[in-house]
């Protein structure tokens, strides 16, 4: 297993933001399907310390698309991810730490809400 910390910067309202992780591994493969690994990230609670991590047990399978490739198609090298998305709350004070398999890459990205909240009118049914 190897372990990825993420610091984030501190930001002024901490609430509106979310972070995407995204686990994979960068594989041959063509350019016509859309490919995943079979997984599951699983978050744990440190036990004595109350802190959160995010563990990949094991990488499974890669699955994808079945369309016909023509035989002259090049393989290009593509970051494959998990088939489902990780959202996690964001907090600058503690390290986001996630374990992975050896091999595999941890990336992740920042999702910020609108400042603008709206209102859902009702309808009859």
């Amino acid at each position: 297993m190897s372990r990825h910390v993420i610091r984030l910067p501190k930001q002024e309202n901490e609430s509106d933001f979310k972070i995407e992780l995204i686990v994979g591994k960068t594989v041959r493969t063509d350019t016509v399907n859309r490919y995943f690994f079979a997984g599951d990230l699983k978050m744990e609670t440190i036990p004595g310390w109350g802190f959160d991590r995010y563990v990949l047990p094991k990488l499974g399978p890669m699955g994808g698309t079945l369309m016909a490739v023509p035989p002259d198609a090049p393989r290009v090298e593509h970051f494959v991810s998990l088939g489902s998305e990780t959202l996690v709350r964001y907090n600058s004070r503690v390290p986001l730490v996630v374990y992975v398999p050896a091999g595999v890459e941890v990336r992740y990205r920042f999702w910020r809400a609108e400042t603008t909240v709206r209102t859902a009118s009702a309808e009859r049914p």
